[in-house]
């Protein structure tokens, strides 16, 4: 390997690999402060084209960005660059892959649990640490995953983080909500039709089918780096569609024919996340109801449904979840069904 300086007092390097057709090619690096860094560049270059587990954890990580970054949803992928960016790569990113052991996976644990994170936080970014072991593991014979021998930190959202509304408390927050009815006929869908946010940000008015009263979910929205990104739903589960009750069904219809100019493809909720949740604020403070996230209006609507009695199956079908185990992590925020059930236990018994 070498190093040359260039006519502005900068260094760069020439070095050849091969490309996927495994013909050798050259390529030329310039603009290093310093002949170490050159040098520093290229071998980490030449042991990335060589898959060397000898690299870091950083060219590793470039690694597996060009391998994963097309197969999954832009998003996605967004939120998984945040974690490696700000949580993972400044603690590992000049380590050799190979040469980091479950014990720096828990001093790194520890450092990151003292940032005062959620259990739910900590869990995504234990896994995202993970997963890029078991691509290593799984695709470049990386011996074993440091990240799972050492444990999980951390935990699924649980049941004492699901919040919740009851029909009283929505009904409190909607009134408040009546000012502006952009505002009302959205949160009127969240709360009645348990749909995700993104979901409801990509409804046009072509997903309403005001004669069957059904609305279709076929899409999400999201906004990305300024950009209007509208994607599949979360899951193949996710693509369904939802009976409204008669009032809500009218309600829409009144709403979606307000909108002057409206065609078939437009947004019929033209804000973005940011939106609902200001206006979650201002309904919250206004009606004096407890502040919950938006996404907690999807945990209110499954538990007005089980309250009312229906079953698991038909809760999952309506909302797209996408095993009906999702749906019964609901079942301890109505605990007294379990009275109700021994009351007509004993009524049968007689």
């Amino acid at each position: 390997m070498a190093a040359f300086k260039a006519d502005n007092g900068t260094w760069y390097v020439s070095y050849r690999v091969r490309d996927l057709q495994g013909k050798r090619i050259q390529k030329v690096k310039r603009g290093f402060a310093t002949k170490r860094e050159a040098l520093e560049f290229e071998r980490e270059a030449l042991l990335q084209n060589d898959s060397s587990l000898e690299m870091n954890f950083a060219s590793f990580v470039e690694i597996c960005i060009n391998d994963m970054k097309n197969r999954i949803k832009e998003n996605t992928w967004r939120t998984k660059e945040s974690i490696i960016n700000s949580k993972i790569l400044p603690y590992f990113k000049d380590k050799k892959i190979n040469a980091i052991l479950p014990r720096d996976i828990i001093t790194w644990q520890n450092e990151i649990m003292k940032q005062n994170l959620s259990a739910t936080t900590l869990k995504s970014i234990h896994n995202q640490i993970s997963a890029i072991f078991n691509h290593a593991v799984r695709y470049y014979e990386l011996k074993s995953n440091p990240a799972a021998k050492a444990g999980n930190m951390g935990k699924k959202e649980s049941e004492n983080e699901m919040l919740f509304w009851t029909k009283e408390e929505y009904l409190k927050f909607s009134d408040a909500m009546m000012d502006k009815p952009i505002s009302f006929y959205a949160f009127e869908m969240l709360y009645w039709c348990g749909v995700r946010e993104g979901e409801l940000l990509a409804l046009m008015p072509k997903d309403f089918d005001f004669e069957k009263q059904t609305v279709s979910i076929t899409k999400s929205y999201q906004r990305i780096k300024k950009r209007d990104v509208i994607t599949d739903p979360k899951t193949p589960r996710s693509k369904r569609v939802i009976q409204m009750p008669d009032f809500l069904c009218e309600e829409m219809k009144e709403y979606i024919n307000s909108l002057y100019g409206v065609k078939a493809e437009d947004r019929i909720f033209p804000f973005t996340k940011s939106y609902l949740h200001h206006e979650m604020d201002r309904g919250s403070e206004a009606s004096k109801v407890k502040r919950i996230r938006i996404h907690d209006l999807r945990h209110s609507h499954v538990s007005l449904l089980i309250d009312m009695g229906f079953s698991a199956v038909a809760i999952a079908d309506r909302v797209g979840h996408e095993s009906i185990d999702i749906t019964y992590r609901y079942a301890h925020l109505f605990p007294t069904k379990q009275t109700e059930i021994a009351n007509k236990l004993n009524i049968e018994r007689g």
